[in-house]
């Protein structure tokens, strides 16, 4: 049980950092349409815009 504990919270930690990583690429990719740094890129899945 002690083992299972320490697993689920390093996957925790895991998947704040994977959440904080996609977040900053989200800001990202809208600075650079802003700035129309990204122009003609290919929608991605669930893109329908």
């Amino acid at each position: 049980m002690k083992e299972a504990l320490k697993r689920i919270k390093q996957l925790e930690a895991a998947l704040g950092r994977k959440t904080l990583d996609n977040e900053i690429l989200k800001e990202a990719v809208e600075y650079g349409k802003s700035r129309k740094w990204i122009a003609h890129s290919p929608l991605l899945p669930g893109d329908d815009q």
